[in-house]
């Protein structure tokens, strides 16, 4: 960008700043509100978020709203996963030894291509394959958000994204319930009850919750090997923006997307920074409390964005597609427990 150019953008910041206010209050607001309800009624954050912004889905057609809730649904959304990095250090793949991490990236591939071929054989598209098959592999809705913002876009991207993060976020709420009966009744250890549910629920909070409603040791390792997951976010997301590249229509001026985006250089950049204790804990809670409302925010303007009309009119072969992905990976994780002597 030349002088001329920055200087222009400077000036134009103050017009910027007016018309994206309004935008960014509502989605704040919201996401406020949803972080209520989730504290008071136990209800997950993340599902609140959507829920409620789906009910504002008027601010976003016209008015003053609509180019904060943009920002939101974008950039801010964006800056949300780039601040994951820091819950990401080399010290999290040496603690879990190699075979439950090749376990977690064989996991990752092959519920991706599982979901790639159940797509197909539903008469679903790619972009949908990916989406909800990437989510399920890795980390929820963080996921979703991630890997929505490389896909190339068309007239169903935002209803895909909506669907996905609405369903992963159902179906952690359930497994968060039903995991541990299944851990009990198969008489898995702590260990390996932490492994099953960091390697098989989809979003951090739920995994949290399900292992440390089992015990200390199972609540450790599963939020350890569901961070070991998280940090496959950013390879999965390089791969799936080389492999799409040329498949959507070029964006502004015939311009394509960067082949890495900017958030995920930022998210390797501060996992790499964490990893060799160039982050001090107090900012690293301090980023991840960012990235947090961050991505509530974001959630609140992607659903703003999109009617819930359009979101059921998703079908239910989509449905059967993402249960199917779920079932896939758990499936996949309990045999690879077994095979590695944990159980």
């Amino acid at each position: 960008m030349n002088t001329a150019a920055a200087t222009r953008r400077l000036n134009d910041l103050p017009a910027m700043a007016q018309a994206w206010w309004p935008g960014l209050a509502v989605t704040g607001a919201v996401a406020i509100a949803a972080q209520f309800l989730s504290d008071h009624y136990g209800a997950p954050a993340m599902l609140m978020a959507l829920l409620l912004g789906i009910a504002f889905n008027f601010l976003s057609e016209e008015g003053r709203c609509v180019a904060g809730i943009d920002l939101s649904a974008k950039k801010v959304l964006r800056i949300g996963v780039a601040l994951l990095g820091m819950r990401i250090s080399v010290d999290l793949l040496v603690g879990l030894g190699a075979g439950t991490i090749l376990l977690l990236v064989c996991a990752i591939a092959a519920t991706i291509l599982f979901g790639l071929g159940a797509a197909k054989l539903l008469g679903r598209g790619w972009r949908l394959a990916l989406i909800t098959s990437g989510s399920v592999a890795i980390c929820g809705a963080s996921a979703a958000m991630a890997i929505a913002a490389v896909l190339p876009r068309n007239e169903f991207s935002e209803r895909n994204l909506i669907f996905t993060v609405l369903s992963v976020t159902v179906l952690s709420t359930l497994a968060m319930i039903f995991y541990p009966m299944i851990a009990e009744g198969i008489g898995l250890d702590a260990r390996a009850t932490g492994i099953f549910f960091g390697g098989t629920i989809h979003d951090v909070a739920q995994v949290v919750g399900a292992g440390f409603s089992v015990s200390p040791e199972a609540g450790e390792t599963a939020t350890l090997v569901k961070l070991i997951r998280v940090t496959m976010l950013a390879p999965v997301v390089l791969v799936f923006s080389l492999a799409t590249r040329g498949a959507g229509p070029a964006g502004e001026a015939g311009k394509r997307p960067p082949l890495l985006p900017g958030f995920v250089i930022a998210f390797l950049i501060l996992a790499a920074a964490n990893s060799l204790g160039f982050v001090p804990e107090a900012v690293s809670k301090a980023g991840m409390e960012v990235s947090r409302w961050a991505l509530l925010g974001g959630i609140v303007a992607v659903g703003m964005k999109t009617s819930l009309r359009r979101v059921l009119d998703v079908g239910g072969d989509a449905v059967a597609l993402i249960v199917a992905e779920t079932i896939f990976i758990g499936l996949f994780i309990l045999a690879g427990i077994y095979y590695l002597g944990h159980a």
